[in-house]
């Protein structure tokens, strides 16, 4: 095989394994949310919702424990407890924070609950996760790359199945 194919195989691995936090962050957000809304049911300026009842505490704060505990079985592993917790707790956080703000972002544009926002919808929460961890590690922009790619088949898979499993009402 090709080294460069190999490369790329490796860098997409490893892109998974890096995003986990994230990932596990925001599929256990949407298993385990409800109750009480971010946004406490207010009002942004324009009269709409600022997040809307799908962003909530209790899946935000479940979400982000979470991405916490992978990052710190991650950093069990690779023998770096403190930055496997720090980048945990900045992928898992930082995707339901990028949820959050496309969930604003959707709210700004009209849109309801659950209505699809191509593009906006498979990566909000990636650019969340991958900003705040950022701030903790540089992540060259080939990695970049390749998460937002890989990303993008990974949510409309998961949703496919979760639509097929009965768990969503639609398959986006």
């Amino acid at each position: 095989m090709d080294s460069s194919v190999v490369s790329v195989i490796n860098l997409s691995a490893y892109a998974i394994y890096f995003m986990l936090p994230a990932y596990l962050a925001n599929v256990t957000a949407l298993a385990f949310g409800g109750g009480k809304p971010l946004d406490f049911n207010h009002e942004f300026r324009d009269g709409r919702r600022i997040l809307g009842d799908g962003v909530t505490w209790r899946g935000t704060l479940i979400g982000t424990l979470i991405g916490t505990t992978v990052g710190l079985i991650q950093g069990i592993i690779t023998g770096n407890v403190i930055q496997g917790i720090l980048l945990g707790l900045c992928l898992g956080g930082g995707a339901l924070i990028g949820d959050a703000c496309g969930s604003f972002i959707k709210r700004r544009l009209k849109l309801q609950r659950g209505k699809p926002a191509p593009i906006l919808d498979q990566l909000d929460f990636v650019v969340g996760a991958l900003v705040f961890a950022s701030l903790i590690i540089p992540i060259p922009f080939e990695m970049i790359v390749i998460i937002l790619v890989i990303s993008v088949f990974l949510h409309l898979g998961a949703n496919i199945i979760a639509y097929l499993l009965g768990l969503k009402n639609v398959w986006y």
